[in-house]
């Protein structure tokens, strides 16, 4: 060998080989590890050495048939570049042979490996023979194979093979028994196979006869299967003359399952060539609904591939009324669209390059066509919109709103969107409509009323008034839907001056059952029954009544939406405001109690808010027990804090027309009642009450009871102006009294404003040992709320007053010009401050002693108290 082959080139390789990889990884492998030489004797030259080597292969082979080293080194001389074409043919193809004949099965993938690289070398007939072989046993190649069999290096490339074994392969992995070694799935492979066709659509599939032929056996087969399936079955018997098999013979595999019958579109070795329209349905359209728009794209670039422009056209269309989604139709129309524009431009060019043996009839001929051909791409573009609505409407059919648009399509063509209307009511399930289909009525009514889109045909109403008596008799979603038809209905009539008429329509939609305890909300049962019962609908009605009827029947339909209990608080304020207007002022408050009856808090807040002030209003004082009652009878249930407007209002009763002594009673009884909130409100408007009809000193009590009501937060507020009446009054003591009092509320770091007010008290009117007993509270106030809470709600008065986040020392720091002279001396509350002996100690809380003091300023009337008094 290393005479004749040369010196072999060794690779070196990086780690271990897999022992027993798949049949693409090894032949990629075995690819990459070819043996390789440098040099060798020439196959001519050297024939006697080459036949020598061969001569001793065979003899070693004689002796040891069964080592798999020993063949697979003797067929690698038949891959070296000089190996005489006598040897590397014919001899190499039986040398294989004979090594998958001799060696054991388990040996025979490593024989396989070469032998498969060798065929692809060889290519043509060779290759095709080999893999076939192979693929008999082992499939896992087959898409290598396909690869080679289409290769434009393959100088006779085999599409239909390809093909077929591409539709056996999606088929297969479709079922599930097929796993495509490059991870594709089975709309990939079927994707592959349709690639096929599109390029070699003449060698592939059948021309259109052919198919019409074909479609026709198999619809004849089908009848025929049919048929038999028809038949009554006659039970087998052993002793009779008939013995009875259902079916075609099968045969099952290994694992018990029946084998697939036999289909000439998947046997690579049959010159019968495809069906494709038939698959592309079959194996394409009926499974892979989502990717139609690819199908029937490549459907129809197959027929165009073949000449048959009319057979792709006709696929085109089919495509465009078929397919659900906006997509696939776009794929579909974008296709055709240029399609129709490749033909234009062809037509154009071979008018514009005149063949010289083409007569002027097959010039007129051509212009003929290009014109037809112009006009239906014109077409074509014009009917886009509605393809595309057409197929939304494919999808859900139910689509009102997409009905709609349809009409709105067609624009002033009148015959069309009447048309469009009936297929629309006709086609639409209400109770799988979406929003709004009672629209869809409305609309086909206003259609004939106005005399079409354009308003130049004459007026229907006819015509509307049946669209609008069927729609009243559709099972809509809500009974609202029904309500608005009859509503419409109405305004119709009105619209054209039909008063009688309309009364009448809104008689027959509220005519009321015997049985009224339908429930509103009971969905099992039909909107017409339940339509009774619409506050929509009695709205309209009365509304009607109000304007074209008469007082008594308007009062009839209110007491019909009364006795039913639908009525809500508007309803009550309306009847009632109707009635006042047409002077029946009795009748009105009746309305009003019946209200209050109705309704509870808070709905009825507003109709006792409305009833009362329309009874005073009216009556004031002349029937002020009757007055007092109703406002009695107001309170009684209502929730604190509904209240307050309501005891106001009886307040002001008794102050213009009753006792102020009353008033006040009830004033009183406001500030228990009210909620929290509104107690400090109402406690101000008692006090200014009290003290405008008896004199400051008599709001004293209530300024008291107010203290032991009120929050603390507002508390401390309250006490402030109970302060200023006591010094309004010179009683200085109960005034300081309050503030000490309040003090217990407030922290002084939160609330500095009121200890600023005591520090001008105390300033003004105090001694020495009142202003040493208000800081020793203020202290032991601030000990008190020296708490992590009141720091942080400090730290939040600070932010809101705009300085920011606040430190500790900050929040501590003196607000003075003395408090801040005393703690840059080094005193203050938490260190020692040390003085000349002549001068006064400065005052323990400085902030608190100095705040009205100007920078700088001398205060003569200063009181000094030392630290040691206290």
């Amino acid at each position: 060998m290393s005479f004749v082959l040369g010196k072999q080139i060794v690779r070196k390789r990086a780690g271990g080989k897999k022992k027993f990889p798949e049949m693409k990884d090894a032949l990629e492998d075995e690819q990459e590890d070819t043996e390789e030489w440098d040099g060798g004797l020439d196959g001519v030259v050297g024939w006697e050495e080459w036949k020598a080597l061969v001569a001793t292969f065979e003899r070693a082979l004689m002796w040891l048939p069964r080592m798999p080293r020993l063949w697979l080194t003797y067929l690698s001389i038949f891959n070296h570049p000089k190996c005489p074409p006598l040897l590397s043919h014919s001899h190499a193809r039986r040398t294989y042979d004979r090594a998958l004949r001799t060696l054991p099965p388990s040996l025979h993938h490593r024989i396989w490996v070469r032998y498969l690289l060798w065929s692809e070398s060889k290519g043509g007939a060779t290759t095709v023979s080999v893999y076939r072989r192979y693929l008999a046993v082992d499939p896992s190649v087959t898409e290598r194979y396909t690869a080679l069999l289409l290769s434009p290096n393959n100088p006779a490339p085999r599409p239909l093979e390809a093909a077929k074994l591409l539709l056996s392969l999606a088929r297969k992995a479709a079922r599930g028994e097929y796993t495509s070694p490059e991870g594709k799935s089975p709309y990939q492979l079927l994707g592959e196979w349709l690639d096929v066709i599109e390029s070699h659509a003449e060698e592939v599939g059948l021309d259109a006869d052919d198919t019409a032929a074909d479609d026709a056996v198999a619809a004849k087969k089908a009848e025929e299967e049919a048929g038999n399936a028809g038949e009554t079955a006659q039970s087998a018997s052993v002793n009779g003359s008939l013995i009875r098999f259902a079916g075609p013979p099968t045969t099952t595999t290994a694992d018990g399952k029946a084998a697939p019958v036999y289909d000439e579109d998947e046997d690579a070795s049959s010159p019968r060539k495809l069906n494709v329209e038939k698959i592309v349905k079959k194996d394409g359209l009926a499974v892979y609904k989502d990717q139609a728009g690819r199908l029937w794209a490549g459907l129809a670039t197959y027929w165009i591939k073949r000449g048959e422009f009319d057979r792709a056209k006709h696929t085109f269309e089919a495509g465009i009324s078929s397919v659900l989604t906006i997509r696939d139709f776009t794929q579909i129309f974008d296709a055709y669209a240029e399609f129709s524009e490749s033909l234009i431009s062809a037509l154009m060019e071979s008018l514009a390059t005149p063949d010289e043996e083409e007569d002027e009839e097959d010039a007129q001929e051509t212009e003929a066509e290009l014109d037809s051909k112009m006009k239906e791409f014109e077409e074509l573009m014009d009917r886009r919109p509605f393809l595309v609505n057409d197929v939304l409407l494919r999808r859900n059919p139910h689509d009102v709103q997409e009905w709609e648009k349809r009409v709105a399509l067609w624009g002033e063509d009148d015959e069309k969107v009447a048309e469009t209307y009936t297929q629309a009511l006709s086609t639409v399930n209400p109770r799988k409509a979406t929003a709004n289909f009672h629209r869809l009525y409305i609309n086909f009514a206003k259609f004939y009323e106005e005399g079409g889109t354009t308003g130049e045909a004459e007026t229907d109403l006819d015509s509307a008034r049946k669209v609008l008596e069927k729609a009243t008799k559709v099972n809509f979603k809500t009974v609202e839907d029904l309500a608005e038809i009859w509503c419409e209905w109405a305004e119709m009539e009105i619209r054209h001056e039909n008063y009688d008429a309309a009364i009448r329509v809104m008689q027959r939609a509220a005519a009321i059952p015997k049985d009224t305890k339908i429930n509103y909300h009971d969905h099992t049962l039909s909107v017409q029954a339940r339509l009774f019962k619409s506050l929509k609908l009695w709205s309209f009605y009365v509304d009607l009544e109000e304007s074209l009827g008469t007082v008594e029947s308007a009062k009839a339909v209110y007491d019909k939406i009364l006795d039913l209990r639908i009525a809500n608080a508007q309803v009550i304020v309306n009847y009632a405001a109707f009635l006042e207007e047409n002077k029946y002022f009795e009748e009105s408050f009746k309305v009003y109690e019946r209200g209050v009856e109705l309704f509870t808090f808070p709905v009825s807040f507003e109709i006792w808010n409305t009833y009362l002030s329309k009874f005073v209003k009216r009556y004031g004082g002349t029937k002020l027990e009757r007055a007092r009652d109703l406002f009695e009878q107001a309170l009684e249930r209502c929730p604190p804090k509904s209240c307050k407007p309501i005891f106001l209002m009886y307040a002001q009763l008794e102050e213009e027309h009753g006792l102020a002594k009353r008033a006040m009673s009830i004033y009183d009884r406001a500030t228990g009642v009210v909620a929290d909130e509104d107690k400090f409100e109402m406690f101000t408007i008692y006090i200014a009450k009290a003290a405008a009809n008896y004199g400051l000193t008599a709001t004293r009590p209530i300024y008291e009871r107010a203290l032991e009501i009120l929050p603390d937060r507002q508390t401390a507020k309250m006490c402030l102006r109970f302060a200023a009446l006591e010094r309004k009054l010179g009683e200085i003591d109960r005034a300081r009294a309050i503030y000490a009092h309040a003090s217990q509320f407030c922290d002084p770091r939160v609330y500095p404003e009121f200890w600023a007010e005591w520090h001008a008290f105390e300033i003004d009117t105090g001694s020495e040992d009142t202003f040493r007993e208000m800081l020793r509270i203020k202290r032991s106030v601030q000990a008190q709320f020296n708490t992590e809470a009141s720091y942080l709600a400090a730290q939040t008065i600070a932010a809101r007053q705009g300085a920011g986040t606040a430190t500790e020392d900050e929040l501590m720091a003196p607000t003075d010009s003395m408090a801040a002279a005393e703690k840059q001396a080094g005193g203050g509350k938490n260190g020692p401050a040390f003085v000349a002996a002549k001068a006064n100690p400065p005052p323990r809380d400085a902030d608190d002693a100095a705040a009205s003091t100007p920078q700088n300023a001398v205060n003569t009337d200063e009181i000094q108290i030392s630290d040691d008094e206290d």
